[in-house]
């Protein structure tokens, strides 16, 4: 019987496991507690693979939140557009999708991690240009003032805290307060 013929990944496909379970490693620990080893041990590859796809840990950790922090702006401008059709408020509409986003534990944490990481410059630089992104889009797309914007974000940081701690599960007083109503109209 001849031996089964081996497929060879591509660089990109590699790229592409790498991140995946960098997402979750990073989810776990962020990026000063994730050891590289752990990350390459979860992609099934050596770690000097994992540096030659990416020169850095931080590299990766990057390219992860640049990941992370396109699927928050990809979904925000698909429900603008849907929303615009039908007539329907845009930002109301665009803070259920992010509601709806915060159920992805690993976005949710690897976000979390991305704004404690900000002492590193590049994962910092990352961050702030992908911030602005999002206020201008929001901005654009909803006509809001800045108060409007402000407390849509404001809103949203906290939603992420709260998420962050499961507070959707507690019927303590406290929980109930900031939760409040399940939907982001500012």
């Amino acid at each position: 019987m001849p031996a089964a013929a081996r497929t060879l990944s591509t660089a990109e496909e590699r790229r592409e496991t790498v991140l995946q379970a960098a997402g979750r490693v990073f989810a776990a620990r962020g990026l000063h507690g994730t050891p590289t080893m752990e990350i390459a041990r979860a992609a099934g590859i050596s770690q000097a693979y994992l540096f030659r796809l990416f020169p850095t840990k931080a590299e990766l950790f990057i390219a992860l939140v640049q990941r992370c922090n396109e699927r928050i702006h990809s979904t925000f401008v698909e429900v603008a557009a849907a929303a615009k059709a039908s007539g329907e408020d845009v930002l109301p509409a665009m803070g259920r999708a992010y509601i709806g986003l915060l159920a992805d534990r690993e976005l949710l944490l690897v976000q979390l991690h991305a704004f404690a990481a900000c002492d590193d410059g590049p994962v910092r630089a990352e961050m702030r240009r992908s911030f602005a992104r999002l206020v201008e889009l929001v901005e654009r797309e909803t006509g809001a003032d800045a108060e409007r914007v402000r407390e849509f974000f404001a809103h949203g940081m906290l939603l992420n805290v709260l998420a962050a701690m499961w507070a959707e599960d507690s019927d303590a007083h406290w929980a109930q307060v900031l939760l409040g109503p399940q939907e982001i109209e500012c």
